[in-house]
Order: C-alpha cells, then structure tokens, then sequence
C-alpha cells in the first residue's frame, strides 16, 4: 500500500538551498517520532500536508523537553485540547490550504510536508548545527515553529493563551541548547 504522505524523491530538483532529499534525513529518533506522529494524525485526519501544528501535536505528545517549555500547571492541557479540536472543529477550514507564510524558504513536496513545515524542519537542523550537539531536537523544532508568526502551530498557541513570543524567548536562551 502506497502511503498517503509522498516522500520527496532523490531525482526532485532541489529547493532554495535545501540538499536533503528527504526532509527526515539526519533526524535523531526524537524528532523521527514526532515525524511519524504527524504523519499518523494527517492520514487519520485526512489532511493533505503535515503542517506546524500536526508537528506541535506530535512534539507535546512525545518530547518531555518540549513539554517542560511550557512549564508546569493547565497549559498543556488546554493547547492540547485546541490541538485535538483542530480535526473536529475550527481547523477543518485548514483542509485543503497549504500552509505557507513566506516568511520561510518555500520548500514543496519535502517529505509530504507543507511548505512552511518544511521550511521549520530545515531551520531545526540549522539551529541544531549551530548548537554543534548533534541532530535536531524538539526544542530545535519548536523554536522554528514558533519564530513564525503565520504558522498554524502559533495561531493554535494564541488560541490557548500562550505567547508565542515568550516561547521563542524561552528557548533562544543559552540554556535551552
């Protein structure tokens, strides 16, 4: 059976300065699950991409760091709840509209991901070379996912009353690396 959720092939011209032919590529397990997640809950769903709030689904869902982001208390609870409404309720005007701010590189067809998705993923390896600790973590994902003010994931976060900004300060910090 051919999955629903296209891989980008080796033969696919590259796209504004992305060399991975697969957008799982150099993903340590963490982040490979939160891939896998994603793409569970867009077949399930029936979407047609993994967009940043399906990445922020499977990114509380599997990364304790993540999660410890956010800090302790009802948070979690209510982004979640927004987060599992999306398939039943005010995310179904996303169906069918890619997600895409520009204020990423546009990326399409990387790993079934929309382009603004793609875009973060990429960010995520670039903070985390930048780090020099290795692959890219959930925390490396979510300060992507967050620095755009367009994203599905961050109109979710509003949603729930959490400050995207206050995130993104969180996680630039020294010791979030």
């Amino acid at each position: 059976m051919q999955p629903r959720i296209p891989r980008q092939q080796d033969h696919e011209p590259q796209q504004q300065g992305i060399h991975r032919s697969d957008g799982d590529a150099g993903l340590g397990a963490g982040l490979a699950e939160v891939v896998a997640g994603a793409r569970r809950r867009v077949v399930r769903d029936g979407d047609r991409q993994i967009d940043t709030a399906h990445l922020l689904h499977s990114l509380l869902e599997s990364d304790a760091e993540v999660r410890a982001v956010f800090g302790e208390g009802p948070r979690i609870a209510r982004l979640l709840g927004y987060l599992v409404q999306r398939s039943i309720g005010y995310g179904l005007r996303w169906q069918g509209a890619v997600e895409d701010s520009g204020g990423m590189p546009v990326v399409t067809a990387a790993a079934g991901f929309s382009p603004l998705a793609a875009g973060c993923m990429e960010y995520a390896h670039e903070r985390a070379a930048r780090g020099g600790e290795g692959p890219a973590r959930g925390t490396d994902l979510l300060a992507a996912i967050v620095a755009d003010p367009e994203a599905r994931a961050v109109e979710v976060l509003r949603h729930a009353g959490i400050d995207p900004g206050e995130l993104l300060t969180r996680l630039e910090a020294p010791s979030s690396r």
